[in-house]
């Protein structure tokens, strides 16, 4: 099933689910500069596919020009190959959605501004309530180790809160959580931006998107979370 929503993954871009769907319907909305976020991102589809859910994966889009962009050597390029490849999330997509989960690189201990704009553009569904009961959950990226993975998941849990969501962190509910990630969310290092993110931090991202799928779908068999 993995291998299965690996390749669909790939080759749709924006969405990814299992044969036998469980009737849960996953938003993955992230943003990645680099790829280290997107490598996450797509781990924990996997694994939200392994369950049954359907999933869809989107890019929040750069907030600064192509002059900005131009500073950082392939940043460009990165944007336009993602940009084609995944959709950038909308009000629409938080609806549909029985759970969601974001993803960032750490900007300073925090959110990055291009997943956060996302976020706040959800303003006039959290006034009328459409995001209350959703499963919530969170992962990012630091280029240093120690640079603030936690400190930005636990930033990202402030807004799920305000959105009425349900949190849903790993805690050590797997042995590879002793091996890598945290218990707030999946993590990775990037380096100098060479790094690759390791197999084991790539589990337990599947990990994360396997729990995510298995309570959404309990929530909503006792019709705890709004459901379309």
């Amino acid at each position: 099933l993995i291998a299965t929503a690996s390749m669909e993954t790939m080759a749709d871009s924006s969405s990814c689910a299992s044969p036998s769907s469980g009737g849960v319907n996953i938003l993955i909305a992230f943003y990645s500069r680099d790829g280290h976020v997107e490598a996450l991102a797509k781990a924990v589809a996997e694994g939200a596919a392994s369950e049954g859910a359907t999933v869809r994966l989107r890019r929040a889009r750069e907030l600064v020009g192509p002059e900005v962009m131009a500073k950082a050597p392939g940043w460009a390029e990165k944007a336009q190959r993602m940009n084609e490849q995944y959709e950038a999330p909308k009000g629409d997509d938080a609806v549909w959605a029985d759970a969601m989960l974001f993803g960032s690189p750490t900007r300073f201990g925090s959110i990055c501004s291009e997943l956060k704009a996302y976020v706040d553009s959800l303003g006039g569904l959290w006034f009328q309530g459409k995001t209350n009961g959703k499963v919530g959950g969170a992962f990012s990226s630091t280029s240093a180790l120690h640079g603030g993975n936690e400190s930005t998941i636990i930033g990202m849990y402030n807004f799920m809160a305000h959105l009425g969501m349900i949190l849903v962190p790993l805690g050590y509910t797997d042995p590879i959580m002793f091996k890598a990630g945290t218990p707030y969310g999946a993590t990775t290092t990037a380096g100098d931006g060479g790094r690759v993110v390791t197999e084991e931090e790539l589990s337990v991202a599947r990990h994360q998107g396997k729990r995510t799928a298995q309570v959404a779908r309990a929530l909503k068999a006792a019709n705890i979370t709004i459901s379309k």
